[in-house]
């Protein structure tokens, strides 16, 4: 009986269970979760992004993801992935499926910026989980986090919910995991994860974005991302990362909008963001006074100074929209009739602009402007109230701008937009006023002074290119629109946030610089009246193009960047760091690290010995460079460096251009130029010319480049000449004892220089065309002999040092075949066949530790071929490269390869990683 007892209990039991998965399949998964009723009612802003893998390859495009991946947050869950991905053992299984990026995938995944106390903010992420694996994969990383040493993995009950805890020790910071019907919610803030459980008790309350509820952005084409922003918090935001008297005015702008959804769209130099905001519905807000008045363009740009960091513009008449505003002086009726006659001179459009503060303790200065119809209007009644006022009727003269006091505070004529406090713990400056052309300007008269001072000398953001093409590409009118410059707004931000938020700007420098120009703009419908109105808006994060060059997608390339010019690229890119390109219109552009043309400069010809100059001899160094017949040092600000440039002859080019130190602190760096007429000159980086080298004229042409060293305070040139001659020359263009010395055969390609401290010590070698390695020295003795390999009467040799000069590879070209051997080594290490004739490029790349690289390129068909150190093909198929060469750098810290090309306009930067041989 116990048996069939213990049968039936257990099939009750399964129907029961079974009974239970069909009705939590059937009723309870089968309504669907909307995962906006996961986020709690109180949030800033709200991030949601769909498509990861477009999104972090845009990200890499406008050059955000470094800066992205360098923010602490960001870094320490990268350190926390990288330790449970080492403590199981899954690195190459989880590097196969993608890791992080292949769990989010193309699924909705949303952020959101909640308040948390007055100091602080907390984020909260919400990520799908659609299938069995990741919910295992998820699982699994916890409990391998959890039995580390260095964490703590707890579970506790809230209102029904379980939420997992996971704390790391050190810092006693912690994750808090939610998973509701799986949708995984985590944050490092536990009270966030509580309003998530809270929420679900209410699932029929509005969500965050009921507001929008009609409109399905995941259906929009062309977006990245989408950005929820609820205006009404944020002051309270503003409050956390700004000390309270600082924003004043910016709360008071948010009463235009209550809530707002925006698309973000990644390009080029560009991030934007467009969308809707609704309009403001509380009484007494800005929306309320400001409803009804016609938009308007920014007409201030004659006006305004290129040391502007922020402003604020309104289409508002302040007459019509701050009828009596509070606090204006009415201590006698003639004087409150004249503020108000005043008032009626004004028009529609007002600002408020911030210049750049010189430091970060110092107040920026503020201007006030308002738009005025007719100045001479305004200016009579500015007259009566100084009269009336008892002013001074003197003025101080700044060109022709006459500056007068004021006699009345900003605020009493524009309103209490002017009045909040200042950030600044200073004594109030008393108010002066001047007219510049149709607006009516507001300030202190020491910063009038260094304002006008602008103005005069035309630095204008109507006569600078770049805020002209930045305007370009704004709204053309608006009802409130904000300008911000990151880099003139810089010291005073720092002077306006909390210390807590200070440090935190200082370390994401980098990230809050990368787009230096910002604009945010509110056009309001036309029909306002109308229930359905809304406010167009855009966000406009622009970084100015410095050249003629624009960031495009990387292709084929993948893994890198592109750089696209105007004119085709020509010659190798110098790779110094900065990349150094030529473009076929003969326009030098010097590109950061970070893929920004820092600055452009038109040569008289081919650039010729690209190369980077130290400072010595009291003299300033930078890029080095010849064209034409001159030298040119840049500096890193594309200046040219006194007294460069340095004139040659006019009839003379400059093909090849080579430099030394002097071997003295205080003597300048020896240059050497070859001419395109077979000629050197021997000059120092002050312009002094050698005597005997003005130019020397050699008899046969060059094999390769000539060699300029010192040796124990001697100067010497060291020639090789395609008829089998070595020639070295002193510094006076004698002749060392010894030479010329024969090779033995014709000579083609460089020397390899080991430099000694005396003539004897000093070695050289080459490769004549019978195949044999020759080492001599400076004082004239031949020290050996080595056949590389067999040689034919059609076989060509060269050898190719590395940029280094520290290693060497030898080349053989028979007819459509090219050899290349390592020194030493009687077999070659790579052999390749080509269709086409004619020179194909070698470069050696040696980083040392076997880390090696040759690049062959083949001009004909356009590409480049590279290889390791055991000789075989990089990615088994050639690179396209239209250049004469590449560029390529090593970067130990990440054990990555950065190959630098050109092809065709575009200058494209590829990441390789390779295994050591």
């Amino acid at each position: 009986m116990s048996r069939k007892l213990l049968a039936l209990l257990t099939a009750l039991v399964l129907a029961l269970a079974l009974g239970t998965y069909v009705y939590y399949r059937r009723t309870l998964a089968a309504v669907p979760v909307d995962p906006y009723a996961l986020v709690p009612d109180d949030a800033v802003l709200v991030l949601s992004t769909h498509d990861h893998p477009t999104l972090v390859r845009h990200l890499q495009e406008v050059e955000l993801w470094d800066n992205l991946t360098a923010v602490r947050y960001f870094q320490q869950g990268a350190g926390h992935l990288a330790l449970a991905d080492s403590l199981t053992g899954g690195g190459a299984a989880r590097r196969r499926s993608g890791g992080i990026l292949a769990l989010l995938g193309r699924k909705l995944v949303i952020t959101s910026v909640h308040v948390t106390s007055p100091t602080e903010f907390g984020v909260l992420y919400q990520i799908p989980l659609t299938r069995v694996g990741e919910y295992r994969q998820v699982r699994s990383l916890l409990e391998t986090l959890g039995r580390d040493a260095r964490y703590r993995l707890t579970t506790r009950d809230y209102e029904d919910q379980q939420l997992t805890i996971l704390t790391e020790r050190r810092s006693e910071t912690s994750l808090t995991v939610l998973n509701y019907r799986n949708h995984l919610l985590v944050s490092a803030t536990p009270s966030l994860v509580e309003a998530v459980v809270r929420r679900l008790a209410h699932p029929e309350a509005p969500t965050v974005l009921t507001a929008f509820a009609s409109t399905d952005w995941r259906k929009l084409t062309g977006l990245d991302a989408t950005l929820l922003v609820n205006y009404r918090r944020l002051p309270q935001f503003l409050d956390v990362l700004f000390r309270r008297d600082a924003h004043g005015q910016f709360d008071q702008l948010a009463g235009l909008v209550s809530e707002g959804l925006l698309g973000l769209k990644l390009a080029g130099s560009r991030a934007q963001l467009q969308g809707f905001s609704n309009p403001e519905t509380t009484r007494g807000s800005l929306q309320q006074r400001l409803r009804g008045q016609p938009t308007q363009p920014l007409g201030l740009t004659a006006v305004l100074s290129n040391r502007t960091a922020m402003v604020l513009h309104l289409a508002a008449d302040p007459a019509r929209t701050w009828p009596r505003p509070k606090g204006a002086p009415a201590d006698t009726l003639e004087r409150t009739a004249a503020l108000d006659s005043l008032r009626a001179t004004f028009d529609g459009e007002m600002a408020v602009a911030y210049l750049a503060a010189p430091t970060a303790s110092a107040r920026p200065g503020r201007l006030a402007f308002v738009r005025c119809p007719a100045p001479a209007r305004t200016e009579r009644w500015l007259a009566r109230l100084r009269r009336l006022n008892g002013n001074s009727p003197a003025f101080t003269k700044v060109g022709p701008y006459q500056v007068h006091p004021a006699g009345f505070q900003e605020a009493a004529v524009l309103g209490p937009l002017l009045r909040p406090a200042q950030p600044y713990a200073v004594e109030a400056r008393p108010q002066a006023s001047v007219l510049v052309g149709n607006y009516l300007v507001l300030s202190d008269e020491l910063t009038l002074n260094g304002y006008l001072a602008d103005v005069v000398a035309s630095r204008t953001w109507a006569q600078n290119a770049s805020q002209v093409a930045f305007l370009q590409e704004t709204l053309p009118r608006a009802r409130l629109s904000v300008f911000v410059d990151t880099r003139n707004s810089w010291n005073a931000l720092l002077g306006v946030l909390t210390e807590e938020r200070r440090a935190g700007l200082l370390r994401n420098e980098a990230l809050f610089k990368r787009f230096p120009q910002i604009a945010l703009q509110l056009v309001p419908a036309d029909d306002e009246a109308a229930p359905e109105a809304q406010y167009f808006t855009q966000l406009l994060l622009r970084h100015p193009d410095l050249g003629p060059a624009v960031a495009q997608g990387s292709g084929a390339a993948a893994n890198g960047r592109v750089l696209a010019f105007k004119y085709p690229l020509v010659g190798t890119p110098a790779v110094l760091p900065a990349v150094v390109v030529q473009d076929s219109a003969r326009v030098l552009h010097y590109v950061s690290p970070e893929n920004a043309v820092l600055w452009s400069d038109t040569l008289a010809g081919p650039a010729a010995g690209l190369a980077l100059l130290p400072a010595t001899g009291g003299g300033a160094g930078g890029l080095l460079l010849g064209a034409g017949s001159r030298l040119h040092l840049f500096a890193n600000d594309g200046r040219e460096v006194l007294p460069f440039p340095l004139n040659l002859p006019d009839t003379l080019r400059v093909a090849e251009l080579v430099t030394a130190p002097s071997g003295a602190a205080n003597e300048p760096a020896r240059l050497l130029a070859r001419t395109a007429g077979n000629s050197l000159l021997l000059l120092d980086a002050r312009g002094r010319q050698f005597p005997g080298w003005q130019p020397k004229n050699l008899e046969f042409p060059l094999a390769g480049r000539p060699a300029l060293l010192n040796v124990n305070g001697r100067d010497a040139v060291l020639v090789p000449l395609q008829n089998g001659y070595v020639y070295a020359f002193d510094g006076q263009g004698n002749l060392f004892p010894g030479f010329p010395l024969s090779m033995g055969a014709r000579l083609a390609g460089d020397v390899l220089v080991q430099a000694g401290t005396t003539l004897g010590r000093t070695r050289f070698t080459v490769v004549n065309q019978h195949g044999e390695l020759v080492t001599f020295t400076l004082s004239g003795d031949i020290l050996s002999r080595k056949r590389v390999a067999t040689w034919s009467r059609t076989a060509r040799f060269r050898l190719v040092p590395d940029a280094r000069g520290r290693a060497f590879v030898v080349t053989r070209e028979d007819g459509g075949q090219l050899d290349v051997f390592l020194p030493g080594q009687a077999a070659p290490l790579l052999t390749q066949r080509f269709v086409t004739s004619g020179p194909k490029p070698v470069q050696l790349f040696d980083f040392g530790s076997g880390r090696r690289i040759v690049a062959i390129t083949e001009p004909g068909p356009a590409h480049v071929f590279l290889y390791d150190a055991k000789g075989r093909l990089l990615g088994g198929a050639p690179l396209p490269s239209t250049g004469r060469g590449v560029g390529l750098t090593y970067d130990a810290a990440t054990t990555t390869y950065q190959l630098v090309r050109a092809v065709g306009r575009e200058l494209r930067r590829t990441e390789l990683q390779l295994a050591l041989p």
